[in-house]
This record gives C-alpha cells, sequence and structure tokens, in this order.
C-alpha cells in the first residue's frame, strides 16, 4: 500500500529552536533504540513511522547498535525510508551515533578517529543515505584523547557525512570541554542528549547551565524511564512488558517498592491534570525551555499517539511541582 503523508501533518506540532543554531526540532522526537530492529514485525515498526510523520515528528533517531540486533534498527529504518519516505528527505532531520562495541578487534568501540569514520560510513550504507544530519559521539572514552574524536567530528562534517555534531552521555565538565574544541574547530557542538527523566536527573547538577551558556541543546533519552515513568508498572510486571523481556535494558530488579509507590503518588497527579502519568512525565521535561526536543520511543502506534498528547499541557503550576518534588525526594 502507497503511503502518502498527511498535509496537515503540521498544524499541531510545537517546534522548539535547538540551542543557538539555524535548526528547529520537533518538542517530540522518535528514537528507534528499542523496537525497530530484527525483534519486531516490520507493518508494526512501519505504522509507527507513519504516525510519527503524519504527527509533525521530523526527527528521527538512531544509532550504530539500535536492534537488537545491532545495525537492524538502522537496516530496516533505511528500508521504510526507501519504500515510503525517498521524497519527503528534506523534511527529516536523522541522526545516528557510535561509540558502543559494533565490531571485534581495537577498533570498533569506544572514540577513535578510525571507530567512528568507519562507523558512519557502515550506517549511511544500511540506511541508504548519503548524509545524516546529526552525528554524535555515543559516550565518552576514557582513553582516547578528546581531541581526537571531536576532530573526528568535525572531519565527518567537514566531508559532508553528517551536517551537525552532537555529544551524548558526557557529564557537565567533559561537555564543556567538548563543546569548546569543536568550537575552536569551526564545527560547533549542535546538541547533547543525555539520559533525563523525573526519576534520573544527574543533567540539572550542572550540564543544563553549560548547554544554556554555549547555546548546545539538549534532547533528553529516556524520558519515561525505560518505562517506569507510565501505567504499566502500577499494579506489577506484565507479560509482555520491557522489564520481562531478556532483550530489554529494564530488568525486575529495577522496579523497585519505592519506584512503584512513586509513580503511583505521581501518576494521581497526573490524574487531576487529565494526564497519563506518561505524558505528565513528557510534560515536566519540556517545561524547561533549555530542553528542546524529548525523545521517545514506542512498540505500538497507540503508544505513540499517547505520546503524544504531553503537548496538550506543558505547564505546571507551582503547587504541581512542589507536589512532584515531595513525592522525588
Amino acid at each position: 500500500m502507497t503511503y502518502l503523508p498527511s498535509s496537515n501533518r503540521y498544524k499541531d506540532m510545537i517546534y522548539r529552536r535547538c540551542g543557538r543554531s539555524g535548526i528547529k526540532l520537533p518538542a517530540v522526537s522518535l528514537g528507534l533504540w528499542h523496537n525497530f530492529g530484527g525483534v519486531d514485525v516490520a507493518e508494526n515498526y512501519r505504522k509507527i513511522l507513519h504516525l510519527a510523520f503524519d504527527s509533525g515528528i521530523t526527527h528521527f533517531d538512531l544509532a550504530n547498535n539500535y536492534g537488537p540486533p545491532p545495525g537492524t534498527a538502522e537496516e530496516n529504518f533505511g528500508r521504510v525510508l526507501k519504500q515510503d519516505f525517498s521524497g519527503y528527505r528534506d523534511e527529516m532531520i536523522i541522526s545516528s551515533k557510535a561509540g558502543y562495541t559494533m565490531w571485534d578487534g581495537p577498533y570498533g568501540d569506544w572514540g577513535s578517529k578510525k571507530y567512528l569514520v568507519s562507523s558512519l560510513d557502515q550506517s549511511l550504507k544500511r540506511m541508504g543515505l548519503d548524509y545524516v544530519d546529526i552525528f554524535y559521539h555515543h559516550r565518552p572514552d576514557p582513553e582516547t584523547p578528546l581531541e581526537e574524536t571531536m576532530t573526528a567530528l568535525d572531519l565527518i562534517v567537514r566531508q559532508g557525512k553528517a551536517l551537525y555534531a552532537g555529544i551524548s552521555n558526557y557529564p557537565a565538565d567533559e561537555a564543556a570541554k567538548a563543546i569548546a574544541i569543536l568550537k575552536k574547530l569551526g564545527t560547533p557542538c549542535l546538541i547533547h542528549q543525555p539520559k533525563y527523566s523525573m526519576f534520573e536527573r544527574w543533567v540539572e547538577g550542572g550540564l543544563l547551565d553549560v548547554l544554556e551558556k554555549e547555546g548546545v541543546g539538549c534532547i533528553p533519552f529516556s524520558p519515561l524511564a525505560q518505562g517506569l515513568l507510565t501505567n504499566k508498572y502500577l499494579t506489577g510486571i506484565p507479560e509482555d512488558s520491557r522489564a520481562a523481556k531478556s532483550t530489554g535494558f529494564l530488568q525486575t530488579g529495577q522496579v523497585t517498592e519505592e519506584r512503584v509507590s512513586q509513580a503511583r503518588q505521581l501518576n494521581e497527579i497526573a490524574l487531576r491534570r487529565e494526564q497519563t502519568l506518561a505524558q505528565m512525565a513528557l510534560s515536566w521535561l519540556l517545561k524547561d525551555q533549555r530542553v528542546t526536543s524529548v525523545l521517545i520511543g514506542a512498540s505500538r502506534p497507540e503508544q505513540l499517539a499517547d505520546s503524544l498528547k504531553c503537548l496538550d499541557n506543558i505547564e505546571f503550576s507551582k503547587a504541581e511541582l512542589d507536589q512532584i518534588e515531595a513525592i522525588l525526594k
């Protein structure tokens, strides 16, 4: 069946400027971390991508190791891109990353120029693209000099294989150094992708201030804490949940009684706001203008549609914020 995008696809989405750049990103972006690899049904992730684009989501976030198995998310995305979106590439921001293990030997991991350049070449082939819009270093490398890693990102942009450079999982001090090096090289850092949610707040200890000062965008991943900030675990661990799967990053040991208790209390506030817990958790991140976009995953189109409703209410009263803080502490 031929896919024709909705003519109203930009009507309801909110777009935010990414730091001090020319790029605006949708307030909600789609991440292809867990549900677009060889473990899923093609027709399902195709429907998710259609709904995302029809809803004004222009940013699709991948990495070399997304799947599982690694590489399959890019392969599958490339097939759908060719089949359904070939005439809409210029309406999309497509990102990829490298920094985790991808192949055997000393050159298939971390942050060397050899690894980053080789990995992106592989990613472009898997997706059938000439370039990605954003290429990230996925995590800090404790052994490779930061100058080498940032010089590799600069080279990749100058080669035209990526339009913008980004970093992910960098703590505040390392992020500041990386941003300074890229600025000196003439390839400004566009964006930082940290893990950030109501349950994971390390970015508030300095990183957000660094990004604001340097004019760098912020796009949190795992904004729903791998599903803990949804209705899914309020009464136990469902058989079809991420925590119940061996392939998932959320394990049963992380679904603690303390977390479940907090989620239940937060859910009461969400209900008063006429939101689901997931919608409120996303809105809570978007209340901060330093957050450019929130990166969500989806295993079903219905899940994505539900998350998008967070945009209906991203304002919080002081009383609500105080109540949330009391629960989280």
